[in-house]
């Protein structure tokens, strides 16, 4: 095999977790951040947490009442142009 290919390996790989909890292992990189673990993760810990982010339907929703707002200030602003040209024709 060649020598020169392979990827080094750390022993002692320190892990952390973003609830604070940090334990060691073994990979290719020296340092790893991970965000859910052991001692935070919900199936581990028998307990439930509740993220405040907003669902898919909440987002589809949102975008279309923008949508619509845009869709009656242009039709505003088209009745407005129509006026214009009508009032310029009477005179």
């Amino acid at each position: 095999m060649k020598a020169t290919i392979h990827p080094q390996y750390f022993d002692n790989c320190a892990v952390t977790c973003a609830c604070g909890n940090k334990f060691t292992t073994g990979s290719t990189v020296e340092k790893i951040e991970v965000e859910v673990c052991s001692k935070c993760h919900p199936f581990f810990t028998g307990t439930q947490k509740f993220v405040n982010i907003k669902g898919r339907i909440d987002k589809f929703r949102e975008k279309q009442a923008q949508g619509t707002a845009y869709k009656a200030k242009k039709l505003a602003k088209k009745s407005d142009k129509t006026k214009k040209i009508e009032k310029e024709k009477l005179n």
